[in-house]
């Protein structure tokens, strides 16, 4: 009884302190955001703010620097607390980055706050390795949910994302407890999510079945490309540019210059008003292209952000430019691309199938799910954490895929 009076209050205060950190990041990221449009020549300044970036994490936040990754790390193999200081570190650097015109999203922030928090009461309660394993779950889920407005999706996500890892069934519940915490926390702090809306589902009959089969596989492609661009800019600049605080700086040079310089200002940020446009006008077929570009780019460099949104992005543009040869609803193609990229990016089809039944509402789940699944095994072993631990069955088919390709040779 002790023990679960225990758990029971670490949610709540997980759930609130992770929920008003979440709160205070979503109002602080539309206020840049409105200012960056109102004052688009600050995106000249994108260097300095890539350099304030750089110098912060360099001198202050070494110990933090792999973000996300370090929580799916520690979670593995638990060696330390968090350190607190990944909260603010990582909230200044997304502002900055946004502020500024850089292609970056909003999960990683939430996740890495929530994290950091979460791992601070492993001392108060005098937690062991497997109980602060609890505490990343909970602080990944009550980042998620909150940021996003997604209870059900961010309980699911924080467990899926680390489903090949041991988890017990404690966490499974304590989950869905925090993410409800944190998001009724923010809905508290009267804090508005993008709605998004699917009017017409029209039914699963065989053509629109190989329809969404086709979107599915090629936004798992787009998945695929993401995180292969993203770790591609990483280890360009890692290997050039030795003085880290150097890489954001000269990335955002560049970035400034293509940004500012030639007019793609829709690319900057996290780019929502082209995402909600998207589910009624039909996107340029490279709108895509060019956010992968200028996220992987941004991110690569060193600049802060999540890559979620983005990827909402993507799958959003993409599903929306093939309305244009696809017969299906523009809206129903831009929401099965939003979260089937997100799906094969992050190994979570799971999660993004509930996310977006969460979002669109239930009607269109079925054709959520198929675009999801499919991009899930079609989106490489790759996602965008690196420490993520991928096995099951798509591991299996893409080991033996290189197995057969290996004994052509």
């Amino acid at each position: 009884m002790i023990s679960i009076s225990k758990w029971i209050i670490i949610c709540a205060l997980i759930g609130i302190f992770s929920g008003s950190a979440s709160a205070f990041f979503l109002v602080s990221l539309e206020w840049v955001t409105q200012f960056r449009i109102a004052h688009d020549w600050i995106i000249w300044l994108l260097p300095i703010g890539g350099l304030l970036v750089g110098l912060s994490y360099y001198y202050f936040g070494e110990s933090v620097v792999k973000g996300n990754n370090l929580l799916l790390e520690e979670y593995e193999n638990p060696q330390k607390t968090i350190p607190f200081k990944m909260a603010p570190l990582v909230l200044l650097g997304t502002l900055l980055t946004h502020l500024f015109g850089g292609s970056a999203g909003r999960e990683g922030t939430a996740v890495q706050m929530g994290g950091a928090i979460a791992d601070q009461f492993t001392r108060f309660f005098k937690l062991d390795n497997s109980e602060r394993k609890i505490l990343i779950i909970l602080g990944i889920s009550a980042g998620f949910a909150s940021v996003f407005g997604t209870p059900l999706a961010g309980a699911i996500f924080a467990l899926e994302v680390l489903y090949f890892s041991k988890i017990n069934f404690k966490s499974i519940l304590l989950s869905f407890l925090v993410a409800y915490a944190a998001y009724f926390t923010v809905e508290f702090w009267e804090i508005k999510h993008t709605h998004y809306s699917i009017p017409i589902v029209p039914e699963l009959n065989s053509s629109n079945l190989f329809y969404t089969i086709v979107l599915g596989l090629l936004s798992g492609l787009a998945a695929l490309l993401f995180a292969r661009s993203t770790h591609f800019w990483s280890s360009l600049f890692s290997k050039n540019v030795k003085y880290p605080p150097l890489r954001p700086f000269i990335g955002g040079v560049i970035l400034a210059i293509v940004i500012a310089g030639l007019g793609f200002t829709k690319f900057s940020g996290l780019g929502v008003p082209v995402i909600v446009d998207s589910f009624s006008n039909p996107n340029n077929w490279y709108d895509f292209l060019l956010k992968i570009l200028f996220t992987g780019f941004t991110l690569g460099a060193g600049f802060k952000g999540g890559e979620v949104t983005p990827l909402f992005f993507v799958g959003a543009t993409l599903g929306s430019a093939l309305s244009i040869v696809i017969p299906m609803p523009i809206a129903l193609l831009a929401g099965i691309g939003f979260v089937a990229v997100f799906s094969g990016a992050t190994h979570t089809p799971i999660a993004c199938t509930i996310m977006g039944m969460e979002l669109f509402g239930i009607q269109p789940g079925i054709f959520i799910a198929i675009g999801c699944t499919i991009a899930y095994f079609s989106s490489g072993s790759v996602g965008i954490y690196k420490s993520q631990i991928v096995k099951g069955a798509k591991y299996k088919l893409y080991q033996r895929f290189k197995k057969e390709e290996l004994e052509h040779l």
